[in-house]
């Protein structure tokens, strides 16, 4: 187990910036997970993390040991590719063998070694047969047994889950979460996927065009976002997003002028979570354009004054239909500076007023 920090660390190619200057504290045995889309510098920090690629500036410690010049190989850190990466002439035991070949472990020892992730992830059985005769699941598990018999210091995933399908996924979320507890190793998961994130690490590292936007807990991002890209990136359906101008205790969205708590003024932008949509009753009134059923929940569509707004309600069978006009509420909702995208974080709209 180790603790990671980066201080100031920065990755660039030339006059391209991938990840700036960054800082960042893991704890002995933590789980986190770098969330981001595409481009964002999530699997750059990774790489860097695991000696693949040289920080151009700053510093990487393990344990307060700087290790920025230090192999990859001489890291101690195992990797799990979205890939796998699995060697497909080998059998599964040779593959998970593999890490062993540059550390001065003996024979028995090694085999040992390998039989025990084996038995961790559940192939023990596999061991002589190789990858192409494998489930995806099942190389999957090979892969991240190859990565634990090292017995690494720090464990990096690097989208694990993604080319499985949809259950399995959710076989392996519940899987690779109970093994880190069991182990105790601290361990990083880069995926551009908010559920395997939130269900998965104790905090989320939320990241766009190569910068942090906020690390917190599944609930801090949920409900306290500190930007509009962050409330836009975490929940589903995603967060409505309604542009307005504040001021004097109010703010106009569209037709309709509503009350707002907290001090805004000027531009704005309010985000109101489908599900703190409330149908049927309320003071505000809309017409049903488009209704999504979901099995155990429906999406709705609304067309009000405020603008379009998206609504999520529980129910097998849709309560209300296309061309429904309704009353609604609103229970909670958050607004951001239009300019800067960050949160007002005590304004509110207030339906009172």
């Amino acid at each position: 187990m180790s603790r990671i920090e980066l201080r100031k660390v920065a990755k660039r190619w030339g006059d391209v910036t991938a990840v700036e200057p960054t800082d960042l504290a893991i704890g002995d045995g933590e789980f986190v997970a770098i969330l981001g889309p595409s481009g964002c510098g999530k699997s750059t920090t990774l790489f860097m993390l695991a000696g693949i690629y040289v920080p151009s500036e700053g510093e990487i410690r393990f344990d307060d040991a700087v290790v920025n010049e230090v192999e990859a190989r001489d890291r101690n850190v195992g990797i799990v590719f979205q890939s796998y990466a699995l060697y497909p002439h080998m059998t599964v035991r040779e593959n998970i063998l593999f890490p062993l070949r540059f550390k001065s472990v003996p024979r028995d020892q090694a085999r040992a070694r390998a039989q025990a992730a084996a038995a961790l992830v559940r192939v023990e059985e596999l061991l002589e047969r190789k990858p192409g005769q494998l489930s995806g699941g099942q190389q999957q598990r090979v892969a991240l047994a190859r990565a634990l018999v090292k017995e690494p210091q720090l464990l990096l995933l690097d989208e694990p889950l993604s080319n499985l399908d949809a259950s399995l996924r959710m076989t392996m979320r519940s899987e690779i979460r109970a093994l880190q507890r069991k182990l105790g190793v601290t361990t990083i998961l880069v995926t551009h996927d908010q559920i395997e994130a939130t269900t998965m690490a104790d905090r989320v590292i939320c990241m766009s065009k190569g910068r942090i936007e906020q690390i917190g807990t599944a609930d801090d991002l949920y409900h306290r976002p500190d930007s509009l890209f962050v409330a836009g990136f975490i929940g589903s359906p995603p967060i409505n997003q309604l542009a307005g101008r504040a001021g004097e205790g109010k703010v106009v969205l569209g037709e309709a002028t509503l009350g707002l708590r907290g001090a805004a003024a000027g531009a704005v932008v309010v985000g109101i979570r489908p599900e703190a949509v409330r149908l049927g009753d309320g003071p505000l009134r809309g017409r049903i354009d488009d209704v999504e059923p979901h099995g155990r929940e429906a999406i709705y569509h609304l067309s009000t004054p405020l603008g379009v707004v998206r609504a999520l309600e529980a129910g097998a069978t849709p309560r209300f239909r296309v061309g429904d006009a309704l009353a609604f509420g609103i229970e909670s909702s958050l607004v951001f500076d239009a300019g800067s995208g960050r949160r007002l974080g005590d304004c509110a709209l207030d339906l009172r007023a």
